[in-house]
């Protein structure tokens, strides 16, 4: 039997493009915590001085989505992707030329205004292109993104830096995304189908009607949620690591080396199945799977390093399948001319929520003189209650897009 959508060498071609553009925002974000240990003397600043570097880019990325909601459905999509894929160069760039804190500031700030929006332009392209039963293949691959940049470029990154400086790293990212830039410029066709679907009005009052939706906030709802999980472990994955299971700074990478690679050849075969099973029944799933090895994860004491890897290889999978399947579920939710401003408003309270979080993460986690985390494992319950809580407020999503395409498809076929 042919499957159901064949898809050409062009959507190909958009679909790596996509996922190439992605793995250079991630590595630019992640880039900056292994730098920590290069950065704080160079510029001599504290810890707290060094996390303000590092928040501050969420902060900045979420009110810049907010900011730009209003006119992402005013633009030819492409052109939208330039300008901002320009800024967040930029802004690169002046991290790589930075010598004080204040400058490295103001620098991680630019790069978050114009990198924050890239992801939600990235998915209204999706969305755009696409039809919804191959979006899962779709995401699956941009995803990869997340894990190539573990597997390749944070490692590429600090051997940079021990070699030739911290600066070293973003010069590198400057150089691949100007190429990036380049193709985006001579290969991506326009993207301006939602344009003639455009109300009058202005930029304030297309981002109200967003806003107002009771849809699209049940959606923005979930994606705060969604987001948590993950920003709340994250902080404190590497400390809990060494401190808390025994594993040395050498064994380390090898850890995020493995889980790396494991997502990168889950997150299309994740793809694949949740366009054959159904996004929500696949999000059920790697949730399930979430909450069974979240507590186990979070309450371990010394622990062999092949066990360390294989549950990290097991959750890295349950996160994927929840961050797959949501994606191209919600992507299904807004109407084609909403879909930038919706996907900007979800992309800056995704933002929002993972600063909090992080933040309320270090009010639950205290850490022992010796450096060991105390109540970790409370924090691991408190994420497994927000991802069942997520479960069921994707539930009432899930089923008003099945009912929205089942209406959809009796005049004339779920349209592409």
């Amino acid at each position: 039997m042919p499957p159901p959508h064949a898809f050409t060498r062009y959507e190909r071609f958009v679909t790596l493009l996509l996922a190439f553009l992605q793995f250079t925002i991630v590595l630019d974000f992640m880039i900056m915590g292994p730098l920590g240990a290069l950065l704080m003397p160079a510029l001599q600043i504290t810890p707290q001085q060094f996390g303000l570097v590092v928040s501050v880019y969420a902060f900045s990325a979420s009110a810049s989505g907010l900011l730009a909601a209003g006119f992402a459905d005013r633009f030819d999509r492409k052109r939208l992707l330039l300008f901002f894929y320009c800024g967040f160069v930029l802004g690169t760039l002046l991290c790589g030329l930075a010598q004080s804190y204040t400058f490295l500031l103001g620098a991680r700030i630019v790069t978050g205004l114009f990198g924050g929006v890239i992801g939600s332009i990235s998915m209204a392209i999706v969305a755009d292109l696409f039809p919804l039963e191959v979006r899962g293949r779709v995401m699956g691959t941009v995803q990869t993104a997340f894990a190539a940049s573990q597997v390749m470029g944070v490692p590429l990154g600090v051997f940079l830096s021990n070699h030739w400086g911290w600066h070293a790293p973003f010069l590198l990212i400057v150089g691949v995304s100007s190429l990036v830039g380049v193709v985006i410029v001579t290969r991506l066709k326009p993207i301006d189908a939602h344009l003639k679907l455009q109300r009058t009005g202005s930029s304030f009052q297309h981002l109200r009607h967003t806003l107002g939706r009771t849809r699209y906030l049940r959606t923005f709802a979930a994606t705060m949620l969604l987001a948590t999980g993950g920003f709340m472990l994250m902080p404190f994955g590497s400390a809990f690591s060494v401190h808390n299971l025994g594993i040395t700074l050498d064994e380390l990478p090898l850890v995020y080396m493995v889980t790396g690679v494991t997502t990168f050849i889950a997150g299309p075969m994740i793809g694949r199945f949740s366009d054959a099973l159904g996004k929500y029944r696949t999000f059920c799933l790697g949730t399930g799977l979430a909450c069974v090895v979240v507590p186990i994860y979070c309450s371990l004491g010394i622990t062999p390093l092949v066990l360390v890897i294989v549950l990290n290889m097991f959750l890295f999978i349950a996160i994927t399948a929840r961050i797959i399947s949501a994606s191209a579920l919600i992507s299904a939710v807004p109407e084609a001319a909403d879909r930038g401003a919706f996907m900007a408003v979800n992309s800056s309270l995704q933002q929002l929520s993972g600063g909090v979080a992080s933040g309320s993460a270090g009010l639950i986690v205290s850490q022992t003189a010796d450096g060991r985390l105390q109540h970790y494992e409370t924090l691991g319950y408190v994420v497994v209650a927000a991802m069942l809580i997520v479960v069921a407020l994707m539930y009432p999503i899930h089923r008003a897009v099945s009912e929205r395409l089942a209406q959809m498809a009796k005049p004339q076929g779920v349209p592409s």
